[in-house]
């Protein structure tokens, strides 16, 4: 069975409960978690501990939470009073966690699901974001981390074009597969608006609404979201039901021609705002 599973971020009982009920096994199943891995919720390194854990049987996406661990291992940035890293930090094997989490992929395709934390920039069908992601993942992988890190933050550019070359097309690479929910209907992103979808800001649009986009017909897959809640179409899964926040942790089982949603309720780590 194949499961694509919602952002965890750092809620490991609630996980040990979806796996529980899933009845999981990876000598037969397999799951995408689609990132944000760690960060919030309490228990983070028992999160990687439990996913490492099952081998090939999971593959873990990085989201943005999990990059920012990346920034503060590196001293590029601070941790943030909601922080919950603490403990992969001050973990005597912390540099073994540290190279298994920047070499997790940025984007993966799953059973015909194109899988994603955050969106895909209008312009892109799913071979060009695979392709985009795997350049990323190369650099996060390799030795070139620690010069990029620090100019990996930044909301520019905002706009994708062919010709986006060194740290710019990274960084657009990165935001809009970690960062994005909004953007213009040429595909401008906005990182402002983090509201559900019902009524966005003038000139605004879901990423999956903007017409014409590149990928319309590709099963998508992606989480990161969690004010705009549960999204079950037959070409669209939005799975972040905000576990940290005491939502669901959410899977979808994607095998077989069918599809099943499993949420188990989630006990709330953070409160909103924090």
């Amino acid at each position: 069975m194949i499961y694509l599973v919602g952002d965890v971020q750092g809620c490991d009982g609630a996980l040990a409960r979806l796996l529980d009920l899933c009845a999981f096994s990876p000598s037969r199943d397999r799951m995408v978690v689609l990132g944000d891995l760690v960060n919030r919720g309490p228990h983070s390194l028992a999160v990687l501990r439990r996913l490492r854990a099952l081998g090939d049987a999971a593959v873990c996406l990085l989201g943005n939470h999990d990059l920012h661990l990346l920034a503060v291992a590196a001293g590029v940035r601070p941790l943030h009073r909601s922080d919950t890293l603490a403990e992969i930090l001050a973990a005597p094997d912390r540099e073994a966690w540290i190279d298994w989490v920047r070499a997790r992929p940025l984007a993966w395709r799953e059973s015909g699901w194109l899988c994603v934390h955050a969106g895909l920039a209008p312009q892109w069908n799913g071979a060009t974001t695979l392709a985009l992601a795997a350049e990323v993942q190369a650099l996060l992988a390799g030795p070139a981390l620690g010069r990029f890190l620090p100019r990996m933050y930044g909301n520019e550019p905002r706009r994708w074009r062919d010709g986006l070359e060194g740290d710019d097309r990274t960084r657009f690479v990165i935001n809009t597969l970690t960062r994005m929910r909004f953007c213009e209907a040429d595909g401008t992103l906005d990182f402002k608006t983090k509201d559900g979808a019902a009524d966005p800001p003038p000139g605004l649009m879901p990423w999956f609404e903007v017409p014409g986009r590149a990928s319309a017909g590709e099963p998508i897959a992606f989480g990161h979201w969690s004010t705009l809640g549960l999204v079950k179409r037959p070409d669209l899964l939005g799975l972040d039901t905000g576990c940290v926040w005491g939502g669901a942790l959410s899977a979808a089982r994607i095998d077989g021609g069918r599809r099943e949603l499993i949420q188990v309720p989630c006990a709330e780590a953070q409160q909103p705002g924090a």
